[in-house]
């Protein structure tokens, strides 16, 4: 039982390896907890959050240089700045609210590459765990774009044409609006936000995981033995899902803002 123990205690990711008497240390939810660090009071300050505020910091100063002095002949980092700014308004706001949509710019060009930040902490050595993987993070995002359309819709519309709008879609027959009303109140209230934070979270977590199952199997796999050939196979499939990462990335961060501009369209007008 104490050599079973003592096994125990030392088969860590860090040190189990196929000959270790180690089994293969497979990832758990575990591995999405952290150690706090450090707290006040009932708050804990974790890694995740601190990420978050690296995102947060690297948005607001690649802006700031881009745009706090713009120049008429744009250079340098201002160009960047503005292929990003084309990206997001021709490609996510215009499709969905034409050029009056334009005063939304500032916010949904702030959810699209904050996100993606957040995405790419998932790719980045030494960081490899993207907050989005959280649920409490898409879940935030998504309460400030579920308060921004709902408020909009309300202001535009009036509170009872906004609702009355949205339960009884136009064109619809008045014998299936007892059984159609609360199906549409019900999705554009409730599965429209969840499936908004789920869909980000979910994703970003399969990617977590799948990159730590080929990173640890390249670890413990490693030995001077037939076993190299699959570490080695372990870490090609590691690089190519590294890859199709960077392209996961940057798919959400691209459907979160474009759903956030959809709903908002949707909330500024009055049939949908």
């Amino acid at each position: 039982m104490s050599g079973v123990l003592a096994v125990a205690e030392h088969c860590t990711p860090e040190t189990a390896h196929i000959y270790s008497g180690c089994g293969y240390p497979a990832p758990s939810i575990g591995d999405f907890f952290f150690e706090p660090i450090f707290k006040i009071g009932s708050f804990e300050f974790t890694k995740p959050i601190l990420y978050m505020l690296v995102a947060a910091a690297i948005v607001l100063i690649f802006f700031w240089f881009a745009f706090g002095k713009p120049k008429l002949v744009p250079r340098g980092i201002q160009n960047l700045g503005e292929l990003g700014l084309l990206f997001v308004r021709d490609q996510i706001l215009r499709p969905h609210l034409g050029k009056k949509g334009d005063r939304f710019l500032p916010f949904i060009m702030s959810l699209f590459f904050f996100i993606w930040i957040m995405n790419l902490f998932e790719i980045i050595p030494g960081v490899m765990f993207p907050p989005t993987s959280k649920f409490a993070f898409p879940f935030g995002l998504t309460v400030i774009v579920w308060v921004t359309y709902v408020g909009l819709g309300i202001r535009h519309q009036g509170p009872i044409g906004y609702f009355k709008n949205m339960a009884a879609p136009s064109g619809a027959p008045a014998w299936i609006l007892p059984l159609l009303a609360p199906i549409e109140l019900f999705s554009n209230l409730l599965i429209r936000p969840f499936t908004l934070s789920v869909r980000l979270m979910a994703n970003m977590l399969a990617g977590h995981v799948l990159l730590l199952v080929f990173a640890l199997g390249t670890w413990y796999l490693f030995d001077l033995s037939i076993s190299l050939l699959f570490s080695a196979t372990s870490l090609a499939v590691y690089l190519l899902v590294t890859l199709l990462e960077v392209l996961v990335t940057l798919l959400q961060a691209f459907i979160f803002a474009t759903l956030a501009a959809f709903y908002i369209s949707d909330s500024l007008e009055s049939a949908h």
